[in-house]
Order: structure tokens, then sequence, then C-alpha cells
């Protein structure tokens, strides 16, 4: 057998899958890992138990799947999450500080006050906000007397989550272009690290892994999955993308997950957005140029409906929502906007709170699950409407994955609200298959553009409203986001 595989490390759960030639799911395991929220603006997970948990899903699908049918390994992980371990004994100083994380907000306050580096920054194709590493470096540098002393002793890495779990497979310290491009210290031209940034922060270069193209040798597995190659690393809404064969100018993805992000394809050019959105990379196959792309990033999309089962307590599980939601024929006025830890794109607010408007005697629960979901479907809209703008060309289709794809009436309200086709494949577990499929190319010398297996579609949803009802939805939306960020 000539089978691939792909780590899938998350920010809930990690997975190990192995696929087939033909791209089907041959066998494949999932677990989740603690969520540590020590205050209302921390986030953080033990790096050991990541490491624990992807350990187990690989153990587990061994014990069905025979290793030397495995031929190579791909790395997708949760982007910008930050990990700081110590070079002689690989110990964690610290629990990971996840991307979710806003305790950094005083620390990106006086980094955009320093106009020195304003244009070192414009590099990066990032705003400066919590959401990236160079913050959470920077307070780890500040804050845990164990990393100061390291410093001193060159004995130090700062590595997002692709590059710890490269270190416990093989030893090494790597990471790829695409993790690199979330961290506002890489630069988006020569696809190395901004020594500017870094000598203005006091980051010493070598305490960062070493960057390499997302498809390519970053050398065998030492322990678990020994000898089989890792062949590919993207961060995961880079593999959401080429799992979802975004491979030519102008084609979009959007990921439904704990977050929500769409990404379009710029081809080797870079496009720094004027609308509030992120420029990066979607990938780079060994000696090849570049490919970028631009994206929108939401940070609360499935995690409302999270919110709504375990703070409020509306629903008993995630999958109740939909049938809650259709016993309602509409909103009934409810606006939900889940600015939990801000906005993200394209507003860019990390003071915006979370708010519930619209409320009346007549509103109920029902009415309220579906402003939830329907939140994901308007934040979705608004990142569409800003890559329009940036690539100025509208978006016939826009391709879809993630856990909240399996919700018809959200997939309906969306094609309805961005007044495209959405479009599904018939396999779910895409960014997992992105990383696969990446590795699968460089194992057999496989040019990009051959590639030759094709996820078969699975589902597709039309627009079904008309133009006035839909801009009714789009403009008391927008009234509510207003009001978010206007909450005191």
């Amino acid at each position: 057998m000539n089978y691939f595989a792909a780590i899938d490390q998350g920010t809930t759960s990690s997975r190990f899958i192995v696929f087939n030639e033909n791209g089907n799911v041959v066998d494949q395991h999932q677990e989740e890992f603690k969520q540590y929220l020590p205050n209302q603006y921390s986030v953080e997970h033990n790096p050991e138990e990541i490491w624990n948990s992807v350990e187990n899903c690989i153990n587990e699908v061994l014990t069905r799947v025979d290793i030397n049918d495995i031929k190579s390994v791909g790395i997708t992980n949760q982007r910008e999450t930050t990990i700081a371990w110590s070079k002689s004994t690989g110990k964690p100083f610290y629990n990971a500080l996840v991307w979710q994380d806003t305790r950094t907000q005083d620390i990106c306050d006086e980094i955009i006050k320093n106009n020195k580096l304003k244009s070192e920054f414009k590099k990066t194709g990032l705003p400066i906000a919590t959401y990236f590493s160079l913050s959470k470096i920077i307070w780890l540098m500040k804050n845990v007397s164990d990393i100061k002393k390291a410093l001193e002793n060159n004995d130090v890495i700062f590595g997002t989550v692709d590059s710890w779990l490269i270190y416990k497979l093989n030893g090494t310290l790597q990471t790829d272009v695409t993790n690199a491009s979330r961290t506002l210290l890489f630069d988006l031209e020569s696809l190395t690290w901004n020594e500017n940034i870094l000598n203005e922060y006091n980051i010493p270069k070598d305490s960062l892994p070493n960057i390499k193209p997302s498809l390519g040798n970053f050398g065998n597995c030492e322990n678990i999955l020994k000898n089989v190659p890792i062949t590919a690393v993207l961060g995961d809404q880079q593999a959401s993308l080429f799992g979802q064969q975004c491979f030519s100018r102008g084609s979009v993805k959007n990921t439904y997950g704990t977050g929500c992000f769409a990404l379009t394809n710029t081809g080797n050019d870079i496009i720094y957005s004027k609308n509030g959105l992120l420029t990066t990379v979607a990938y780079k196959y060994g000696d090849q140029k570049a490919s970028y792309a631009i994206e929108g990033s939401v940070a609360i999309a499935g995690a409302a409906v999270q919110w709504l089962r375990d703070n409020l307590n509306l629903i008993n599980t995630s999958d109740e929502i939909e049938s809650i939601a259709l016993q309602e024929k509409d909103n009934g006025g409810v606006y939900f906007v889940p600015a939990f830890s801000g906005l993200f794109s394209p507003h860019w607010d990390p003071t915006a709170r979370g708010i519930l408007v619209g409320l009346s005697r007549y509103s109920n629960k029902k009415h309220i699950a579906r402003a939830v979901l329907e939140s994901v479907a308007y934040q979705s809209y608004e990142l569409l409407n800003s890559m329009e703008k940036d690539i100025d060309q509208n978006f016939t289709e826009v391709k879809v994955d993630g856990g909240m794809v399996v919700n018809n009436l959200l997939m309906q309200f969306q094609a309805d609200i961005f007044d495209k086709n959405v479009i599904s494949k018939e396999l779910q577990e895409i960014t997992a298959y992105g990383a696969g499929i990446a590795s699968y190319i460089v194992i057999n010398d496989i040019k990009i553009e051959e590639l030759e297996i094709n996820q078969k579609i699975s589902k597709s949803w039309t627009p079904n409203i008309n133009t006035e009802k839909r801009n009714n939805y789009l403009d008391n939306w927008t009234k509510a986001v207003e009001k978010s960020k206007n909450w005191i």
C-alpha cells in the first residue's frame, strides 16, 4: 500500500489521518485537549498536552495501519499560537499563548506608537494585533523569569505549533513560510525574518526556527512514525486553501471552525490590503516562487455555538442549534455580534465586545440561536466583500469547509448573504487533506498543476432571497457592529 498522512493540530483537538492514493480516508483518530482560561484575556494550552494528544492519535491509528505503508506525512496546525522551549532540555518554559489570547494589547499599543518601524511592519502584510506572535514573544520575554535566564545562555526557541511538533518528531528547529508569515516578524518579499524588527525588540534571530518552503524536506521522523519523511508543513488555513485546490489566482475558500477564515489566492503577486484584510503566504513548493493570498480572519464562529451551549446552557449539544433555529422563520429582529476578543478583519477593533441587540418580549431562545448562526454568515460576508475590493474581482462561487458546513440552515443563509453559490466537498477533512496531499506531491515529485486527485462535490447552495431583504439584513448587521464598537 502507498498511503500519505497528516497531523492536524487544531485549537481544541488534534487528529492523525491516513489517506490512500485516491485521496480517501483510510483511518483517523481525534483527541481533544484542555483549554486554560486563567482570566478574561488569556487563552493557553499546555505544549506537552498538545504533543501527547498528537502522539495518542498516531499510536491509535498505527494499531490498524501498517507504518510501512505510510510514505510521507504533512503537518498542519493552529497558527500564531506561540511556544517557548529550551534548546538544551526540550522542555517548555511556559504554557503556549493561543492566537485568541488578548493579554498583550498594551504591548501592541506601544508597538503601534513606534513610527520608525512602520515601513518594516508593512512588509509583514499584517496589522499590529494581539492575534500574531510578536507581542506574545515580547510578553514571554518580559514576564517569564526562566526565559530571561535562557536568553542569556542562548537556550530558548520561540516557535509556532508546527515548529514544536517538528521538534518533537525529529529534534530539528524548523518552520515553513506560511506559519512564519503569521508572526509579525516575517518579510513577505525576502521570505526571511525581518532583522530590523527583531533587533528593535531584542529577539535573537537564533531563538527562531529556520524557515523552509511549505512543500519540501523537513527530515524523517525519529521516534513515533519512525523513518516516515515530513514533506509538507502548512498553517491550517493555507492547508485548507491547498486542500480545496485553490491553485489559481482569484479562487477563494472559507473555513468554518472555531473562527472563520477566508483566503483567496493572489498568485505570485503580493497584494497589500486596503480594506482591513491580511496579506500572507499561501504556500511555497521547493525552489519555485511563493504563492500569496489575501486573508480575512474572524475570531468567533463555531466558538459562539459552544458559548451558547456551555455558558448560557440554551442548547445541550452544538448539533442542536440548527433544529432550534429552524423553529422560527427568521431572527425576529435579533442580531448577535460575537466580539468576545474584539473584532478581527476587517474592523481590527480590540475594544469591541459581544452584544445581543433587537430583543423584545417576543424574542426567545430560537431567535437567539438563529442570530448566533447568522452572525457567522454576516462576518464572512464582510471578509469576501473586502476581498473583492482588494483584488478588483467579483467571486461567483465560494468553496467551504469546516465543522459548521454540515449546518444546512447556516450554509443556505450564507449563500443568501453572499449572493453567490456556496460549494462543499464530500471529504470533510479538507485541512488535513491539504497537508497530506502536499506531502504526497513532494514525495512523488508531482507538479501542483498536474495533481489528478479531485475531491467530489458533496453539496451546493444557491442564493434564495431578494436584494431588498438581503440589504435589510446587512444594514441591521452593520448597525449592530457599530453598537459593539461603542458598547460603553
